[in-house]
């Protein structure tokens, strides 16, 4: 803001606190000469109109001189500080690499997480998909890491048990769970569960290289995902 705009101000609000001592007494010097009785003076105008009529005056110098509010509100040198948005909101994601976790690709969205209710001696894990198509075909494999006394105690899905086939196997020094749909089965829209449940050694099992795949096909077109689970920490 200039000198000349902040002069201009000056003047304006100035303009706009009347004197009303003046006033009153040329009122009263006129009446005086005239013979006609001198009312008595009403009483002082509330602080909060003076203050409208200072602000509206320079609102209007404002306006004439291009200005916004803010600019003289912030006081000296804060004016004329540029004003920084917000950054846009960036959903986290994981990147698409060729070994990476994958866990979105088309209508296919996952995520991979050890069940809360896992204790010192047992465990489950879950393989959350969501979709937004049918999909015709889809099969989920969760990997479970033999750290230590890893045993098989059962699986589950949100889904109707006839519309999968289930395969539980040890490969690679991994439990293995397989859920395959079977053939002329869909899977509907919106977000279903695959879960794995097993015992382990004593104490709090470390599941980092633990990981799971989706594949699964929607019209004439298909998606994968894949993933792993947070590792523990003490």
């Amino acid at each position: 803001m200039n000198d000349e705009l902040r002069r201009r101000l000056r003047e304006a609000a100035t303009a706009h606190r009347p004197d009303r001592e003046r006033m009153l007494a040329r009122i009263e010097r006129g009446t005086a000469a005239s013979g006609t009785p001198v009312p008595r003076r009403p009483a002082r105008a509330a602080p909060w109109l003076r203050v409208a009529g200072a602000t509206a005056a320079v609102a209007a110098v404002l306006a004439a001189g291009g200005y916004g509010a803010s600019a003289v509100l912030s006081g000296p040198g804060r004016g004329d500080r540029p004003v920084q948005a917000a950054p846009p909101h960036v959903p986290s994601q994981a990147p698409r690499t060729e070994d990476g976790p994958l866990w979105s690709d088309g209508p296919l969205w996952s995520d991979g997480s050890v069940d809360p209710h896992s204790n010192a001696y047992w465990a489950q894990s879950n393989v959350t998909l969501k979709t937004t198509e049918p999909l015709t075909s889809l099969t989920v494999e969760l990997r479970i890491a033999h750290t230590g006394g890893v045993a098989s105690t059962g699986a589950w899905r949100t889904l109707p048990e006839g519309d999968f086939t289930l395969r539980t196997d040890t490969e690679d020094g991994f439990l293995v769970y397989r859920w395959r749909l079977r053939p002329g089965r869909t899977v509907p829209a919106g977000t279903h569960v695959f879960a794995g449940q097993y015992d382990h050694a004593r104490g709090g099992r470390d599941a980092g290289a633990d990981s799971y795949t989706a594949a699964a096909r929607f019209g004439s077109q298909q998606a994968a995902v894949r993933g792993d689970f947070a590792p523990r920490r003490d």
